[in-house]
């Protein structure tokens, strides 16, 4: 029996991490000619609820990362008909990176699935970036905020390697400089040249946008 698809129930989707049937839903949902930008919310919302029981201690980081590969499921069927239906003035871009020499995404990949959730045109440079290729990205991007990940102890400098060849290219006052890992904090962050430093995802999010002026 055909269900008609009800936004709720695309945020309950995300919220119980059924990451096997959301892209179904959602495709479902655009087939009965719901607007893209609606169901977004939707998924959103779910997102908001999701990180709310994150800090509620209620999820934990399973569950994180199982809601940000649930959304990116969501987000890859609806990527196109909200690229079609696009009305809303210019996203703010941001560029994500593991710094050079660090292997590790997945505080990047969840904040990515957060951000995204949240209408931001993300560049993801994945792992082990060289600090020249972040430059290079920021030129051709116009990005607003560069968001670096460092897990390990022996690539924080990195983070310092940043912002040096951002300075050096005169873009470092063009750009907000986030940080997070777990070797770092907001001194260390400040220390090696970051404008901010951020816990985890959830947290990463909210202090982007205060960096852009968003926070209400």
């Amino acid at each position: 029996m055909h269900i008609i698809m009800d936004f709720e129930k695309l945020t309950e989707l995300i919220v119980e991490l059924e990451v096997d049937d959301i892209a179904d839903a959602v495709k479902e949902a655009l087939e009965e000619g719901k607007d893209p930008f609606e169901i977004l919310n939707a998924l959103t919302k779910g997102m908001d609820e999701v990180g709310r029981r994150y800090e509620a201690k209620e999820y934990y980081l399973t569950e994180l990362v199982l809601a940000g590969e649930t959304m990116k499921e969501a987000f890859n069927v609806l990527k196109p008909a909200l690229a079609a239906a696009d009305k809303s003035e210019e996203k703010k871009k941001i560029i994500l990176a593991t710094v050079k020499g660090d292997n590790h995404d997945i505080g990047k990949n969840i904040l990515a699935s957060l951000l995204l959730s949240s209408g931001f045109e993300l560049y993801d440079l994945g792992m082990d970036v060289d600090a020249q290729d972040i430059v290079e990205k920021v030129k051709e991007t116009n990005a607003e905020v560069v968001a670096l990940s460092s897990l390990l102890t022996m690539t924080v400098e990195q983070i310092k390697v940043v912002h040096e060849a951002l300075k050096e290219a005169g873009l470092r006052d063009k750009v907000k400089l986030i940080v997070g890992g777990a070797p770092l904090n907001m001194e260390l962050a400040k220390k090696l040249g970051a404008d901010d430093f951020a816990e985890d995802a959830v947290d990463g999010v909210k202090h982007i946008k205060r960096l852009l002026g968003m926070e209400n």
